[in-house]
This record gives structure tokens, C-alpha cells and sequence, in this order.
């Protein structure tokens, strides 16, 4: 037999055995699936346990946007630029990292991500000017790329494939808990402790972590996902670097998920990353204590949709076109509300409103690497992982970018203003409206192919 890359096991005529092996040949048995349970759980934690973390290194800028303009003597341009290098670094990854996981496996990756993520974490404690600050802003990217590819890739070994998407969400909300920690406690640590010694913790935090991974992590059940069938389809020559991205990008299911990826995750990625401080502050008159506590909410309510969105997938994978394309409508709607509300200041009731629905973004843009999963098999499962992945980091790299530098356009040399912000962020119904006609595009691309999309 063989199996597709959607998963549908496709018989194959062989030769029948000669009179002298039929009474003595035995069909092969058959390969067990993975296993779940509670070893599958711990291995998940424990690679869960290295993403918390790396959620926590990538968006620390995002609550340290106001101090590190003033350490580092910067405008809003220079200040998009932190964010901006470390997701670019992290997309150009992508790929890369996918391949290092099918062909070294997870745990080694994780290992090498958790050591950059913290030399990189470290030098930015100690910089105090911007060159130094902005390389070591590059190595935490590159560490930060190489972890959930990794937890995913681990996931597949040890749950069966029904539970893969509510394993994946569940992963995603566990990140949530990062996002937490740098809203919640990195927050109040820089106001208290400085930027050297808050920084300094975190970097430190990842040598616990790698001994973790180094003496914990096992990153398959010895039958199953990791001796039995994913072994299976691993053995025999591997092909070519080339070839290996050729067929995932090639694969029109790939390129769904990286569009999906793409348009619902860039809004509350720009928006927690960086943006989202400064204009709660600057732009709506907040206190830092009122801005972080309404980031909080992010955080929450991303936690909420993560468990809907992945019982929602795991039972009925139908229903991932009408979750993305609903979060993209309400997104768009509430930004539009915001943003057009009269002097740029909207009620507290609807920017609480915008947030709750921010929340969705990350959890739908997990439905696109459940595409990119679906729509391939396990040896290139990591290489396609990667390709969708890079959506949602090309988005937020452009809308960093875009939002930066128009408000530094918009700007009268007297700081931003409510305005400033409201013309700024326009920009992301550039994203948006492109990245809906690219997923409407190749949806039917999949469906011509005869697969659910």
C-alpha cells in the first residue's frame, strides 16, 4: 500500500508469490499508528516548555518599545526595525529549520534554538547602543524559529493524526503563556529591576530549559509514530534538498496554508509584538499599568479561541475555510470601526471588543499549517510546516514596517499624536485584502485537485 499526500491509503497490484511462498509467506503486519497517552503528553510538554519560552524572548520588544527608544536614542523607523530584522530572520528560516527536522529530528533543533535564543537574549541585556542591540535581535530570531516546527514535528510522532489539530492549538495556547509572562511579569520587572537585569533573567532561563530538552525529551515512541510508520516513510534514499522544497511548495495545499497563515496572523502579531503599547499609550492616553492589563486581554482570549478553534478543526477539518475567513471578516470590521472613529479615539468598550477578536488571529492561523500537515506526507511534513509558517511572519514583518514608517511620514517632529496612529495603521488593509484573494485563489486550486478546502 502507499499513502497520499491527504492521507488515503491507495492499494498496489504486486506480484502474486510463486507456488512456493504462498503456504509459506505471511503479509507483513501492519504498522501501528502513534500512540497518545501519557508519555506522548510529556514529550509534548517538554517541547512546550522550549516554545513558552521562545514566545517570551519574541515578544519582550513589546512591552519594552517606549524604554528601548530611550536607551537606545531611536525614533519609531529605528524602533520597527527590532521587530522587523527578528521576524525577518525568523521567515527566511523557515524552510531551512523544516528540512534540519526531517533530516536530524526535533530534539536536536530544539537544543540548538534554545542556545541561540539566549545568547541572543543576553546581548541585548548588555547593549546599550543600536548596532549591537539589533544583531542579537537577528540570533533570538533565528533561535525562536527553530521551536515550533520542532513541537509540531514532535506532536505528529506521538498523537494520531485526528488529534493533531487540538494538539496544535493546544500548543499554540501553551505559547499564550509567554505571552503572559512578558505582559504581566517582564513588564512590571522593567519597571523595577531595569533592562539589563530583566533581560538577563530570561537569557539565563533558557540553560534550565536546554537541560530539559537535553535529558527529558524523547522525540518519538520507539513503535508508532517514530519506529512504525513515520519510519516507514523515512526509510530508503532521501531526496534532494531541491526536490524536497520543489514538491512542498508545488503541493497547492502548502501554499493554502501559508496564505491562511499569512492573513490571519500579521494584525495581533504586529499589534503584540511591538504597536500595540505605543498606541494604547501615545495614541489612546493610557497609563502603562491600563495598556498592559488591556494586552492581557489578548492573551486571553487567544487562550479561549485556541481550545474552540482546535475541537472545532480536530471533529470537522470543514470547518477550517469559515474559521479563517470569518476571522479575517470581523478583523478587518473592527479595525475599520476603530480607525474611523471620530479624532482616532474609540471607546474603551470597542477597543476591549477589537482585542477579544485580535484573540482569534493566532489560533487561526494554526489552521494553515493543518492544511500544510494534511496535504503531505510525514517525510516532508517539517519542509511544508516550514513554508506555511512563514506566512504569518511576512505579514507581520510588512505591517511593521508599513506602520513604522508612515508614522514617522504622518508625524510633525512632536511625537504621534491619536491621528498619527489612526492614518498608520490603515496599513494593514493592504495585507488583508491581498492575502483573502490569495486564499480564495488557490482554495479553489485544492478543490480542482478533488481535496476538501
Amino acid at each position: 500500500m502507499t499513502v497520499d499526500p491527504v492521507g488515503t491509503v491507495r492499494s498496489v497490484s504486486v506480484p502474486g508469490p510463486g507456488p512456493a511462498e504462498a503456504s509459506t509467506t505471511a503479509p507483513p503486519p501492519a504498522l501501528p499508528g502513534p500512540p497518545g497517552g501519557r508519555a506522548a503528553w510529556l514529550a509534548w510538554a517538554i517541547g512546550c516548555t522550549v516554545y513558552v519560552l521562545a514566545v517570551v524572548h519574541r515578544t519582550s520588544l513589546g512591552v519594552a518599545g517606549l524604554d528601548a527608544t530611550e536607551r537606545f536614542g531611536i525614533g519609531a523607523s529605528a524602533l520597527s526595525t527590532f521587530s522587523i530584522l527578528q521576524v525577518l530572520v525568523y521567515a527566511a528560516m523557515q524552510i531551512p529549520v523544516g528540512l534540519l527536522v526531517d533530516r536530524f529530528g526535533p530534539r536536536r533543533v530544539l537544543l540548538l534554538g534554545v542556545l541561540l535564543m539566549s545568547a541572543g537574549q543576553l546581548a541585548f541585556a548588555l547593549s546599550t547602543s543600536f548596532g549591537p542591540a539589533l544583531g542579537s535581535r537577528a540570533v533570538l530570531g533565528c533561535g525562536d524559529a527553530m521551536t515550533f516546527i520542532s513541537v509540531l514535528r514532535i506532536a505528529a510522532r506521538w498523537f494520531p493524526a485526528a488529534r493533531n489539530p487540538l494538539v496544535a492549538q493546544l500548543t499554540g495556547l501553551a505559547g499564550m503563556g509567554g505571552n503572559l509572562v512578558t505582559t504581566v511579569v517582564l513588564a512590571e520587572a522593567l519597571h523595577r529591576e531595569g533592562w539589563t537585569f530583566s533581560f538577563g533573567v530570561i537569557a539565563v532561563a533558557g540553560v534550565a530549559v536546554a537541560a530539559l530538552v537535553a535529558l527529558g525529551l524523547r522525540e518519538g515512541p520507539e513503535t508508532g509514530a517514530a519506529g512504525g510508520a513515520a519510519a516507514a516513510a523515512t526509510t530508503g534514499p532521501r531526496p534532494s534538498v531541491r526536490r524536497q522544497i520543489r514538491d512542498s511548495w508545488q503541493e497547492p495545499g502548502t501554499r493554502l496554508g501559508m496564505w491562511v497563515h499569512f492573513t490571519t496572523a500579521f494584525p495581533a502579531s504586529a499589534f503584540g509584538l511591538l504597536w500595540g503599547l505605543p498606541y494604547l499609550v501615545e495614541g489612546q492616553g493610557m497609563s502603562r499599568g491600563e495598556a498592559g492589563g488591556l494586552l492581557t486581554l489578548l492573551v486571553f482570549s487567544n487562550m479561549a479561541f485556541a481550545l474552540v478553534f482546535g475541537r472545532l478543526v480536530s471533529r470537522t477539518p470543514a470547518t477550517r475555510m469559515p474559521i479563517t475567513l470569518s476571522v479575517i471578516t470581523a478583523t478587518a470590521l473592527c479595525w475599520a470601526l476603530a480607525l474611523a472613529w471620530p479624532a482616532g479615539h474609540p471607546p474603551l468598550w470597542l477597543l476591549v471588543v477589537l482585542l477579544v477578536v485580535m484573540g482569534s488571529n493566532g489560533p487561526a492561523s494554526l489552521v494553515g499549517l493543518d492544511y500544510a500537515r494534511s496535504y503531505n506526507p510525514a517525510q516532508r511534513l517539517g519542509t511544508a510546516s516550514g513554508i506555511a509558517n512563514m506566512g504569518g511572519f511576512i505579514g507581520a514583518m510588512l505591517t511593521l514596517l508599513g506602520i513604522g514608517v508612515l508614522l514617522d511620514a504622518f508625524s510633525d517632529g512632536a511625537g504621534y499624536t491619536a491621528d498619527t496612529y489612526r492614518w498608520a495603521f490603515c496599513w494593514q488593509f493592504l495585507p488583508l485584502a491581498g492575502g483573502t484573494l490569495m486564499i480564495l485563489r488557490l482554495r479553489r486550486a485544492v478543490r480542482r485537485a478533488g481535496r476538501p478546502a
